[in-house]
């Protein structure tokens, strides 16, 4: 008789302690998508179920055809992206995320594989219109040069203008005293006296 009771305890405890790790597991993130893939870099973006106590996320960075890989994991967070950084031009990547609970980790998602442009494919597919934020910095710090070289500019011909205006007031106070000199000078070589103090005339 204890047999049959002993086996029904053990199958109730069982089925207790398989309800408790179904409700701690999660799901394995959706829709894993990589945005902004640049030469060195890129953006992975996934989404969870709702309802799933996720409290951070771990991703797994492996190139394609080769063991090595990169893990990053986060905690304590609720952002659904993550930048990837240093990667290799013209490779391909495979990436699987995963959603991180206080009882464990989620299933990897599906892998997802993306390849890294060219440096020489990025800079010909970039459009003449496309401004980066370098060029926007450079284009910034050459009118800054610009308007500090024309400041200059108009100091030095305002400094031209005071200096031409000095000159040219100095000649004119000058001027009246050098026609009195010139007058007087005319004045006394026009009208010449006689010894004896009279006008020369002719005889007639």
């Amino acid at each position: 008789m204890a047999g049959p009771g002993l086996s029904a305890v053990l199958q109730l405890l069982l089925l207790g302690f398989l309800s408790v790790n179904a409700d701690s597991l999660l799901s394995a993130p959706l829709n894993v998508t990589i945005r902004e893939i640049e030469v060195n870099s890129a953006m992975v973006t996934w989404e969870i179920l709702e309802g799933d106590p996720v409290i951070g996320f771990a991703i797994t960075q492996q190139k394609k055809d080769v063991r090595m890989l990169r893990f990053i994991q986060e905690v304590n967070t609720t952002t659904r992206s993550c930048a990837l950084w240093d990667l290799d031009e013209d490779t391909e990547y495979i990436v699987h995320v995963q959603s991180i609970s206080m009882g464990g980790s989620s299933p990897p998602s599906e892998p997802v594989l993306f390849r890294t442009p060219k440096e020489s494919e990025k800079m010909a597919s970039k459009s003449p219109d496309e401004v980066t934020m370098e060029e926007v910095g450079q284009a910034a710090q050459l009118r800054a040069g610009e308007l500090i070289i024309i400041v200059v500019v108009l100091i030095m011909w305002a400094g031209v203008i005071v200096l031409f205006c000095r000159q040219y007031d100095i000649i004119k106070d000058n001027e009246p005293n050098n026609n009195k000199d010139k007058a007087k000078n005319s004045s006394e070589c026009s009208t010449p006296e006689h010894p004896q103090g009279g006008l020369l005339r002719s005889n007639v």
